[in-house]
């Protein structure tokens, strides 16, 4: 882990493989994550890619909350992550946060490739094949 970026509940690095990851904490009972924060997270990712289109890994395991709805239409249409984002694999521990995920990915972000699992391996893997496949028909 090298070149590791905090904002609040959230930590974001890159890894050997060139995967972003996301590693999302929650030490309240419930967090929401509103537009001013998201605009961070993106200027973070944006930095960590240097260009580069990579895979991410979204680890939410532990993590209690939900994204205002300003917060869910920005990071799904951010021009910025459109040309960055090549895969999301979303790591998973709760019945809700699965909900969550499945909702905004169908309201907000369909096309994006995904994956949620509940291990790192599979995401790491899932990310991994998303690259080279990205990579192989460019």
């Amino acid at each position: 882990m090298e070149n590791v970026k905090k904002v609040g509940h959230a930590k974001f690095w890159t890894d050997d493989n060139n995967i972003i990851n996301l590693q999302f904490n929650s030490i309240e009972d419930y967090y929401t994550l509103d537009l001013t924060t998201a605009k961070k997270y993106i200027n973070i990712i944006a930095n960590l890619c240097q260009g580069n289109p990579m895979p991410f890994i979204i680890d939410l395991r532990g993590f209690h909350g939900t994204f205002s709805t300003e917060a869910a239409n920005f990071i799904a249409k951010s021009s910025v992550l459109n040309n960055l984002r090549i895969s999301e694999a979303y790591i998973l521990n709760s019945i809700g946060v699965k909900l969550l995920i499945a909702s905004y990915k169908r309201i907000y972000d369909p096309l994006t490739p995904h994956i949620t699992c509940n291990d790192f391996e599979t995401a790491t893997q899932y990310c991994i094949e998303a690259r080279d496949l990205y990579f192989e028909s460019s």
